[in-house]
């Protein structure tokens, strides 16, 4: 599983989902602290539909950490004001850029997460699809 894909199931995910790999990670090895989780700013790039064109839409708040584990770098951004999540991700990042023996069994974990999210989603869309007007039938 990439980067990206994990990264997002973690943040639209239950949050102790995160919060237990990464303590299962804190507990077994020295987590040293790079950066702590800290605020900023990140410009968000669009890319404008018509003549595929990239733009800057504006700025959004963001949370970032950065850990050590094994001398290996972790990485943790996620947006908002979520100094505990940063923190999580930053410290699963890392044991997956380490390589350590505890990630192999989390595949299992996120595979299952990510079908409850992908569930819940389905829901919710079908909850916003029952209130479409269908405007064909207007003409009749």
């Amino acid at each position: 599983m990439d980067r990206r894909r994990r990264t997002m199931i973690l943040i639209k995910g239950r949050p102790q989902l995160a919060q237990e790999m990464a303590e299962d990670i804190i507990r077994k090895y020295e987590v040293k602290v790079i950066e702590k989780p800290h605020t900023g700013l990140v410009m968000v790039k669009v890319r404008e539909s018509a003549r595929q064109s990239l733009f800057y839409l504006g700025e959004i708040l963001v949370t970032e950490c950065k850990v050590q584990i094994n001398g290996i770098l972790g990485v943790g951004i996620v947006q908002d004001f979520q100094t505990q999540l940063a923190y999580h991700l930053a410290v699963i990042d890392g044991a997956y850029n380490a390589n350590l023996e505890e990630v192999k069994a989390w595949a299992p974990l996120l595979w299952a997460e990510e079908k409850e999210i992908l569930a819940r989603e389905a829901r919710e869309m079908a909850g916003v699809l029952k209130t479409k007007v269908d405007f064909t039938t207007m003409d009749q």
